[in-house]
């Protein structure tokens, strides 16, 4: 089965008067339907719950206060569905909302319930429209854009493609919308500095991140080998052009090796609770001879973390290299820091593991 992640975002949506663009959302879902009568299963990850709620409160420009945020997204969420749902149901198709949170990722058992309930969905040729849960989120918890969301429901679907529905055609080589000398960028098979600094850091008035933001959604879905196209949502019928072969927008493939889906929670999915900085032998043991974490290479520890979190694993220049679960707390990690692994009993009193993070649970970044 051909599985796809659609992602769609508030700058697509949005109406200046009416809230949401229900001509839009109508013309998106004819052409949803028909992906799926040939034969695809498709995620839908939406933005516009808070750009559907501005207009019915009264406000003129996207709120800044996460309290205001909430109360737009509580009361624009409904109408977002409400739309949804009978723009589908005019092509015979039936929808159902997932709200999510970062919590549901950084919890593992919360992350195969949600992958659980999102392939049952599917089974029975229902479409989730996948969300960010803004009446709950905080700074805390929040993923910061959609963008990342849809990276990592790809993953948890194991989709073949994630296709990023743009105000833009593309990646150009500069912002289309103030130069006239900007070229789009057809192909990409690696998303060096180079590229995320042409992508720039320029959001739109309605949504939360902009071209950057997808970039970074596209490296983390090419990490799991799901290949990712960035094109225009504004025009109708190209989603089905798209999939039967014709060129559009940007498309990114990786000749990598694919991450694990389990290694893909761990890198992506997963909350850092804290950090250890290695020496260059440790570094170049991770990064290229694949071993695990031994005490000796540690350097120094950040952070208080316990047993079984997730850390970050940096070099000398605090770079992040690789993310991973410990087998051992911060307070046990300093004590044995740079010392061999035949020394953590005796300076413990007793020994989880030879390793501080086994190779099966680390995953480069």
């Amino acid at each position: 089965m051909k599985r796809l992640v659609i992602k769609i975002g508030s700058n697509i949506l949005a109406d200046e008067k009416a809230g949401l663009n229900t001509k839009r959302i109508s013309s998106l879902a004819k052409d949803i339907s028909a992906l799926q009568d040939k034969g695809y299963e498709v995620v839908v990850v939406s933005s516009g719950a808070v750009a559907a709620g501005m207009t019915k409160l009264g406000l003129t420009e996207k709120p800044k206060d996460i309290k205001l945020k909430q109360a737009a997204a509580a009361v624009g969420q409904s109408r977002l569905m409400w739309a949804y749902e009978r723009s589908f149901a005019e092509f015979g198709k039936k929808v159902a909302q997932i709200l999510l949170t970062r919590d549901d990722f950084s919890d593992r058992k919360r992350y195969i319930n949600s992958k659980n309930t999102i392939m049952t969905l599917l089974s029975y040729r229902i479409i989730p429209i996948i969300n960010e849960n803004d009446t709950v989120s905080t700074d805390e918890i929040k993923f910061g854009d959609n963008d990342n969301l849809a990276s990592l429901v790809a993953n948890i679907v194991e989709a073949e493609k994630l296709i990023i529905l743009s105000d833009v055609d593309g990646l150009y080589t500069e912002d289309p919308r103030q130069s006239t000398k900007a070229k789009l960028i057809e192909y990409v098979d690696e998303i060096t500095p180079e590229i995320l600094q042409m992508a720039g850091r320029v959001g739109s008035m309605v949504g939360t991140g902009g071209m950057y933001s997808k970039i970074l959604a596209a490296k983390k879905a090419l990490s799991h080998g799901i290949i990712v196209h960035i094109i225009s949502g504004k025009r109708e019928g190209l989603l089905i052009a798209l999939m039967e072969g014709s060129r559009s927008g940007t498309l990114f493939e990786s000749s990598k090796e694919k991450m694990s889906s389990r290694k893909g929670w761990i890198a992506y999915g997963s909350r850092s609770k804290g950090s250890i900085t290695l020496d260059e032998g440790a570094v170049k043991a991770l990064v290229e001879g694949g071993k695990s974490l031994l005490p000796s290479g540690i350097m120094s520890v950040e952070g208080s973390f316990d047993t079984g979190d997730a850390i970050h694993c940096l070099d000398k220049k605090g770079s992040r290299i690789a993310k991973g679960l410990t087998n051992y707390s911060s307070a046990e990690i300093d004590k044995i820091k740079g010392k061999k692994t035949s020394d953590i009993e005796k300076i413990l009193g007793y020994k989880y593991s030879e390793e501080i993070i086994h190779r099966d649970n680390l995953a480069l970044l």
